[in-house]
């Protein structure tokens, strides 16, 4: 017999809470092979595709695209006990599952668990094993579609799916997501006002926004007003990469007491350097890849800077690799891809994997593990034409080293006044970590190796 069994969105690490629906994978109807990825879905770190622990015939969904739900919430239902025992089940079966009490609603859950559940734990980037492809189920079958009575699987109680209705004045107001739900109580609306765009009247975040819109929406002003009303402002969400950035930035101004110092470098011998490597044959080499090999070795000589502070136990943790994050500007915002054990890579291996992830980013397709681990970022704002900047540093790491655009410039050189590739660097670091002393030494220990490379040879 067939078992309606509700999945929810899944818990994607990281300490994610909630996700964007941003594609659905599959339809009302369709049959699903265990893992197949049903959903995709955009987070703060990354666009992931969820799949699915169960096989069968999708029965509901539970979120338009463009809705944001939290890790816990319902996001499809589908009865398994079999593809084809699904769909040729007679109505009144269908209809009938869950309705039976004691042994035999468990022995058929049960029996709907093992044949068709992966057990495979869905945190961080989904279950394993190729996806099968969906098939629909025939249109002369209308009991599935007809089945909308969940039975949670036997390790929890068994879960109702909601089932949204119409708003009235007094009942229930069809509205699954907290998030939703907060949003109406902090702004003072009421839920029941609200005509749901969802499955059967469910009320969504964008309906949510909407009203808030309209209800902020300035009334026609006369004609002799008309000058003086105020204009209405848009309103632009801070969610999904946006949302994160924004966080961790205003936490990182609120808990790391963070001071900046910068100097000016020659970087003549460097570009020349970097000149002579690439005529030699090989991949080329980036200037950024060379700039990563200074900060690894400046990392080696202070230790401090590539750490991080435990403020519940009100202790530094020096941190015993490298892992090195670079900022990338994308269209979905600022991210800061990570290369993992930066201290062990060449330059050369430096290049490419500067190179994959940074198409990745323009691509939206970075995991959450490329985008989480940093110990210290290395932030190229050059690359927009500016010369300084006083970096925030990227929580909760200790330190970021700013570069700007390197440009010629007058420079006295050899006690002669010449034109000269300049650089201006910048670091940002936390005080709690170091003092003035240790970051203007880790400052112009790169200094050096930018204006003279061979300084690098002594730890090499």
């Amino acid at each position: 017999m067939a078992q309606v069994l509700e999945f929810k969105l899944p818990d994607l690490g990281e300490g994610l809470t909630e996700a964007e629906i941003v594609r659905w994978l599959v339809n009302v109807g369709d049959v699903v092979a265990i893992d197949q990825p049903v959903v995709e879905v955009e987070t703060a770190k990354a666009m992931v595709e969820v799949p699915c622990p169960y096989g069968g015939v999708v029965t509901a969904r539970f979120g338009d695209e463009g809705t944001e739900l939290p890790v816990g919430a319902p996001l499809l239902t589908v009865a398994v006990g079999g593809a084809d025992g699904v769909a040729g089940a007679a109505p009144d079966a269908l209809a009938g599952v869950g309705a039976g009490t004691g042994g035999s609603a468990a022995s058929a859950a049960e029996s709907a668990e093992s044949s068709e559940y992966s057990g495979n734990v869905l945190v961080g980037y989904g279950t394993a094993g190729p996806a099968a492809r969906r098939r629909r189920v025939r249109r002369d079958a209308p009991a599935v579609a007809a089945v909308v009575t969940p039975v949670a699987v036997p390790a929890a109680p068994p879960v109702a799916v909601p089932v949204a209705v119409p708003a009235v004045a007094q009942g229930p107001v069809p509205v699954i997501s907290p998030l939703v739900r907060k949003l109406a109580r902090d702004e003072g609306l009421d839920l029941r006002e609200i005509q749901g765009s969802g499955p059967d009247g469910l009320i969504l975040r964008a309906d949510v926004e909407a009203a808030l819109a309209v209800r902020s929406r300035p009334a026609a002003p006369a004609p002799a007003a008309a000058a003086v009303a105020p204009a209405a402002g848009e309103r632009i969400p801070l969610r999904g990469v946006r949302g994160a950035v924004a966080d961790k930035l205003s936490r990182s101004r609120t808990e790391i007491p963070d001071a900046t110092c910068w100097v000016d470098a020659d970087a003549t011998e460097l570009m020349a350097t970097r000149a002579a490597m690439n005529a030699a044959g090989g991949p080329k080499i980036s200037v950024l890849a060379l700039l990563a090999r200074i900060c690894v070795h400046a990392l080696a000589r202070f230790p401090e800077l590539n750490s991080t502070v435990d403020t519940a136990a009100r202790e530094i943790v020096r941190l015993p690799s490298v892992h090195l994050g670079f900022a990338a500007q994308t269209e979905r915002g600022l991210v800061v891809p990570v290369v993992k054990e930066a201290g062990g890579r060449t330059a050369e291996s430096l290049t490419a994997e500067f190179a994959r992830l940074t198409e990745s980013a323009r691509q939206g397709t970075l995991t959450p593990a490329d985008l989480t681990g940093g110990t210290f970022t290395l932030n190229n704002y050059g690359v927009f034409g500016v010369d300084g900047s006083t970096p925030i540093i990227n929580h909760p790491e200790a330190a970021m080293l700013g570069v700007g655009r390197i440009i010629p410039k007058p420079w006295v050189h050899q006690g002669e006044l010449a034109v000269r590739q300049v650089v201006q660097l910048s670091l940002t670091f936390d005080h709690r970590v170091c003092d003035g002393g240790t970051a203007g030494g880790f400052l112009r220990y790169v200094a050096d190796c930018v204006e003279n490379p061979a300084v690098l040879l002594r730890t090499l």
